[in-house]
């Protein structure tokens, strides 16, 4: 039996940011699974807080170098590699200058939300699916974690469900009820924009809120793992109701049991059909 292949989109990861409940999950999460026998890439933003020379990235040239049009302006697409050696683990950064120089992560000095925020996370969704089929590398699962990751499933389902290295790739996206209370502009659906999406495929954006930014990822996702104890009514009352499978809220947790609760998830979704678009 061939090892699965699991693909870990993150907003953050520590050693490379500081430590929250994403950062850490996103650093042992895909190590544990590699050390249970699956294959696993790992993929976050190159944010300009990111010390590379500390951290030894390095640009990978034969995988830069296309350019990824949103709202009809062209952005170079960078990408770079480290290594965390104690977990003999790749970590692939996607980077862009207009994007992610900037000496923060998703708001400014003043603590306010970039209002490029949007065009980011549209960048870093489609850069991180472009540059795996770049790789040759078919993922059986997707994993993403964080708001900023929550385009991942949409574009799967829609853009990119012809493509051969997604098509028959399990979706999970972990919540964790960040920034509920920002909103995205208007505009999002213009940069959403490309070939195999429908007018009707936007219908999950009509309302531009992170409320319903981390819905739609849910709905479009084969299964969904909430990844905090906080609460929302929209997003819990979905989940309640959902259909997929979800796994409940567990903290990590060294001895490996949140490893488990996870590698056994993922295989129980490898048996079942593929969710359809809500």
């Amino acid at each position: 039996m061939k090892k699965a292949k699991v693909l870990f989109i993150s907003q953050e990861m520590t050693p490379y940011l500081e430590e929250t409940d994403v950062s850490q999950i996103t650093r042992f999460l895909p190590q544990g699974i590699q050390e249970k026998g699956k294959e696993i890439r790992t993929f976050m933003p190159r944010f300009g807080v990111i010390n590379e020379r500390r951290n030894q990235l390095h640009e990978v040239i034969r995988l830069s170098g296309m350019n990824l049009i949103i709202d009809d302006s062209d952005h170079p697409l960078i990408i770079k590699v480290a290594s965390i050696q104690s977990a003999r683990m790749q970590v692939y950064f996607i980077d862009n200058e207009e994007y992610f120089q900037r000496k923060n992560t998703f708001r400014d000095a003043k603590k306010k939300f970039h209002k490029d925020n949007e065009d980011r996370m549209v960048f870093f969704c489609r850069g991180v699916l472009e540059t795996v089929k770049k790789l040759g590398w078919a993922p059986d699962v997707i994993h993403c974690h964080g708001w900023m990751t929550s385009l991942i499933p949409f574009f799967a389902k829609t853009g990119y469900k012809d493509e051969p290295m997604f098509k028959n790739s399990k979706i999970v996206y972990s919540s964790y009820y960040h920034d509920l209370e920002e909103n995205f502009s208007p505009n999002l659906t213009k940069k959403l924009k490309m070939d195999g999406i429908t007018a009707d495929d936007m219908k999950h954006f009509k309302d531009p809120s992170m409320t319903n930014l981390q819905l739609a990822a849910m709905k479009l996702s084969d299964a969904v793992i909430k990844g905090c104890d906080g609460k929302n009514t929209v997003l819990d009352t979905y989940l309640k109701k959902a259909g997929k499978p979800v796994l409940n809220f567990q903290p990590y947790d060294e001895d490996g049991t949140f490893v488990n609760a996870c590698s056994d998830f993922y295989d129980e979704l490898l048996e079942q059909e593929p969710v359809l678009a809500d």
